[in-house]
């Protein structure tokens, strides 16, 4: 028998064979993790024993509204990531945008108090109200159909085309 030199052949990488880039997933999770953690620190700071106040104030609601926007990021990249090098569908698209749709909604009505619109406006301390709440609430139920519309389920109900890493047609040996 003769052997078969493999020094030509290219190598490929377990990264190639993947329909998604692993690497981006896995920065957009630990983005939207990040952005959680934060998030949870602006909602409820007594769960970090950082509770000083009876109300939510401008200080808390800044920083739950930037880990709100550090979850979008972190979402949107991660999800964007697993379309790789196939192109977006329309609902694709649309979710996409949903998601900055929303966070401006949740911005706007978190802030509301801040830029002159809400119950308690400057130079007043500023109150996250009820209605506040149902606003920032609707924004995030926006962005959470916006990231659920980004998943390619094309992928998860469609049947493989081709196997990677075989070649078609008859195997030449030398």
């Amino acid at each position: 028998m003769s052997q078969v030199d493999t020094s030509t052949i290219p190598q490929r990488s377990p990264e190639d064979t993947l329909p998604y880039h692993r690497r981006r997933v896995q920065i957009g999770l630990m983005v939207t993790l990040l952005g959680f953690v934060l998030f949870l620190i602006g909602a409820r700071p007594s769960l970090f024993g950082l509770d000083r106040s009876l109300v939510i104030g401008f200080v808390q609601i800044a920083t739950f509204l930037i880990g709100l926007a550090i979850i979008c990021l972190g979402g949107y990249t991660g999800l964007m990531a697993l379309w790789k090098n196939t192109p977006l569908s329309i609902i694709a698209e649309i979710g996409s945008r949903l998601i900055s749709t929303g966070y401006v909604i949740a911005v706007f009505t978190g802030m509301a108090d801040v830029f002159g619109m809400g119950s308690h406006p400057l130079p007043g301390v500023p109150f996250f109200g009820p209605l506040q709440a149902r606003g920032v609430e609707v924004g995030q139920g926006i962005i959470g159909m916006g990231l659920l519309m980004l998943i390619p389920y094309h992928r998860l109900f469609s049947q493989p085309t081709r196997v990677l890493g075989k070649k078609k047609g008859p195997v030449k040996r030398h």
